[in-house]
């Protein structure tokens, strides 16, 4: 069968209602997408999920999480760029922007131990901020764009309001890495042509599908895929 659905390869192709009937509400995360243009072609870096896991087995993604309460207080070096804010703010406020970029930054350090950040004197943390601040860095949030917003439809048990940012590998303090933190089995960089040949989900095809047409143009609008009464709705944010 022909996928012409964005999300068609999502787990569960059937409803699963919550004990009140209703579909699961989505919950906020974020993606980093770090793109390496040091070769003739350009790079992305990307994670092998475990087969373990009951979201997504096995499949290649984008370095990314759940928006975590910290992530609204966590403080930051360079504040998003007011355009980005402008384009995110058409869906969350000011406050939540700012924490949906945060958790992809922090989200990316606990997953493949990358710091999208500046050099900054170490410093206590709450929460899943501890590691993050102590490494002697502070999230740098201007060298993020904002490319792409999908929210997963509502037959899925576990659901996600997701913003994709992107961001130059030259803003990465280090391109050493930190130890593996166990939540992908397998960290590599590919080129684009290369990841699309990978075991994507159909979201994460979609947003590779759209690296190469912002990289040619840095001012072109965001995506934003979603669900209206079981068909799909693009816009462009």
């Amino acid at each position: 069968m022909t996928k012409n659905n964005a999300f068609d390869d999502m787990e569960t192709p059937t409803p699963v209602p919550t004990a009140s009937g209703r579909p699961v509400r989505p919950r906020d995360a974020a993606t980093l997408i770090i793109i390496n243009r040091t070769e003739a072609k350009p790079s992305v870096l990307m994670g092998r999920r475990h087969g373990g896991h009951n979201f997504m087995p096995g499949k290649w993604v984008f370095p990314g999480g759940r928006i975590d309460r910290a992530d609204f207080h966590a403080p930051y070096a360079t504040d998003l760029r007011p355009d980005v804010l402008a384009r995110l703010g058409k869906t969350a406020s000011p406050g939540r922007s700012r924490a949906l970029a945060l958790a992809a930054v922090r989200e990316t350090f606990e997953e493949v131990g990358l710091l999208m950040a500046k050099p900054a004197p170490p410093r206590p943390g709450n929460g899943p901020w501890r590691e993050f601040l102590a490494q002697g860095a502070l999230p740098d949030l201007a060298a993020l764009d904002f490319v792409a917003r999908a929210v997963t439809p509502a037959v899925s048990p576990k659901r996600f309001d997701a913003r994709f940012f992107m961001a130059e590998a030259e803003h990465l303090i280090s391109l050493e890495r930190q130890p593996d933190c166990g939540e992908l089995d397998e960290i590599a960089w590919f080129e684009l042509e290369e990841a699309l040949g990978l075991d994507l989900p159909s979201v994460t095809r979609f947003v590779l599908k759209e690296i190469p047409l912002r990289l040619a143009d840095p001012t072109r609008p965001a995506p934003s895929l979603r669900f209206v009464r079981g068909r799909q709705q693009l816009v462009h944010l």
